[in-house]
């Protein structure tokens, strides 16, 4: 095999392979064993049937093709390695010549990882906002609680924005009942828009026994788009009362005694919240930095897979739900384009990311352990609902493995990045991941309650 590499951009090689016919009979004979397996021929057995009937049967160029597709991957990991070419993604490959006792000639490009000088961390400062927990966000999460402890009382006055009332339903079009359109007795939060449309505004200044009419039109079922007359009847109203806030407060919605300590609680669970938020910026702030310092480029053939895959995945998510794209585009008020966009913008961000860290990996000769590779697949297991055994087995019949130790290897990076550069706060706190790793620790705790 002759080879040469040719740069075509400092993300991108084209590879120009030359392979002798010689070389290309192992993947021939596999190729006719492989074909001689899967076809019938009447007087022979299977997988005992000579290369001149198969050629007849399948043609020897169906074959040719099949050792081309098996031999092209095995004579491009060669030419990389002998070129020390260090590939990110799927090479695009071409055909420029072949024919049968021919030598094999084709071409590759791929992406490759550009040539990255990284800064010294210790050179780079970061400076976040400083925590601060206002009273009024203590208060939101007081009426939180309030409402979970709400009791609802029977009053004898019209129903007002706020109340619920007990009601009766019954939907008709042209006197015919609307199938599902009827309910008996049913709880409903005047003002809420949880029911037809048009009925809130009914409900507002009717008592307990008062009946109204109106019309609505109905959205889904048999008469879709069609105005609907429905009846309705209040049972009725009764008053939302939320609980004064006050010690007798505190016990019944917390383990607390008094008002004092369970807003101190509040507060202290916020503020935890807060500073694993403000670490996490921090992070982020860090990364940003160093990327535009070192001027990493994103391959575009990296960047287009990872913007189909989030497409997918974003496609798939919203068809769980039963929507489409295209009522996520209606929704957001955007088009395909402006999304194709903002996906492309991410991934080449994550792409950045992902090869700034890789060298730093490199550079400070970063290990990952058995052990906490066997805690990455349990922890991604578990969010999978999978048994480690089984989800492991997937990722290696994906070839996907080598990904998820990539990205413990690159979480490793990450936390010498942290490590090393300076982090603070407007006040001129200095952050550090043990900040994190305590916040995060006592955040699991206070779930375990």
């Amino acid at each position: 095999m002759k080879s040469t590499v040719e740069t075509l951009s400092p993300t991108r090689v084209k590879l120009a392979i030359e392979v002798p016919f010689d070389e290309l009979k192992p993947s021939l004979q596999k190729a006719y064993r492989e074909i001689g397996a899967q076809v019938q021929v009447p007087g022979f057995r299977r997988g005992k049937i000579p290369a001149a009937v198969i050629d007849q049967r399948v043609g020897r160029g169906a074959v040719l093709n099949e050792a081309v597709q098996e031999a092209i991957p095995q004579q491009i990991l060669a030419a990389v390695q002998e070129h020390d070419v260090k590939t990110l993604g799927r090479p695009e490959v071409e055909i420029t010549e072949f024919s049968d006792n021919e030598p094999l000639k084709f071409t590759a490009e791929v992406d490759v990882r550009p040539e990255i000088t990284v800064p010294d961390l210790k050179t780079i400062s970061v400076t976040v906002p400083a925590v601060e927990i206002g009273d009024n966000e203590i208060d939101e999460q007081i009426n939180g609680l309030r409402e979970r402890f709400a009791t609802l009382k029977t009053v004898d006055r019209p129903a007002a924005e706020g109340d619920y009332v007990q009601l009766d339903l019954k939907a008709t079009v042209d006197g015919e009942e609307v199938p599902g359109g009827s309910a008996t007795n049913i709880s409903h939060e005047v003002g809420s828009k949880q029911l037809l449309p048009g009925l809130d505004e009914v409900l507002v200044g009717l008592v307990a026994d008062a009946d109204a009419q109106f019309t609505t039109q109905l959205v889904g079922g048999d008469f879709a788009g069609r105005d609907a007359d429905v009846e309705v009847k209040v049972r009725s109203v009764k008053d939302k009362q939320l609980p004064e806030v006050d010690d007798d407060f505190a016990q019944m919605a917390s383990e607390f005694d008094t008002l004092d300590e369970l807003k101190n609680d509040l507060r202290e669970r916020l503020t935890k919240v807060k500073k694993v938020e403000q670490i996490y910026a921090a992070r982020d702030e860090a990364l940003k930095q160093l990327v535009e310092a070192a001027d990493i480029p994103a391959p575009e053939g990296v960047v287009k897979d990872e913007v189909e895959g989030r497409k997918q995945a974003m496609t798939d998510q919203l068809e769980r739900i039963g929507a489409t794209l295209q009522d996520y585009l209606t929704s957001e008020d955007k088009t395909e384009e402006q999304i194709d966009q903002e996906l492309t913008e991410a991934a080449q961000e994550g792409v950045r990311i992902q090869l700034l860290l890789d060298t730093i990996a490199d550079a400070e000769d970063v290990q990952v352990s058995d052990d906490e590779f066997g805690h990455e697949i349990v922890h991604r297991a578990q969010r999978a609902q999978m048994q480690p055994q089984q989800y492991y087995d997937q990722l290696v019949q994906s070839g996907a493995a080598a990904a998820v130790f990539g990205d413990v290897r690159r979480g490793k990076a990450l936390a010498s990045v942290m490590e090393q550069v300076e982090m603070k706060d407007s006040e001129g706190t200095v952050l550090t991941l043990d900040d994190l790793r305590a916040a995060s620790e006592d955040e699991h705790a206070g779930h375990n309650h």
